[in-house]
């Protein structure tokens, strides 16, 4: 009897069915794709395992920012379809997604709504002042 391994005595060969790392991970981004393209892409002569679930993770996690945010802007403006402005109105009105966007254009995104605050009609001093006195009725 030779040990090679191949089918021992009494034992049952279990099959083990093979999970994708994404589900392992609790992940929906594809974290085998993402390690192809860190080892395509020549970024380290070598790419760790825990790399690519880090990087699908952290992808993730902007992606449903930049979603939620861009879904109440839709909501906002009584719509129910996100559209390129909706996605530029959420990352220019937050501060940390704008700092990391600060040069990017937007395909049909439009421009952040502005006015100068020059071009606002001026306040009249009588009006301030008729609203300042209280009316005095007798």
């Amino acid at each position: 009897m030779s040990g090679n391994g191949k089918g021992g005595r009494g034992k049952t060969a279990e099959k083990t069915k093979k999970v994708r790392q994404e589900v392992r991970a609790g992940l929906q981004f594809p974290v085998g794709r993402i390690a192809k393209y860190l080892k395509k892409g020549r970024y380290a002569k070598r790419v760790a395992k825990g790399a690519p679930i880090y990087m699908a993770a952290v992808l993730e996690y902007l992606c449903a920012e930049v979603l939620e945010l861009a879904g109440n802007a839709a909501r906002d403006h009584k719509k129910s379809r996100i559209t390129p402005r909706h996605l530029m109105l959420a990352i220019k009105n937050d501060e940390e997604l704008a700092k990391y966007t600060k040069d990017v254009t937007i395909s049909m995104g439009g421009v952040m709504p502005n006015i100068h605050s020059v071009l606002l009609p001026k306040k009249s001093k009588a009006k301030k002042n008729k609203e300042a006195a209280p009316s005095q009725e007798y």
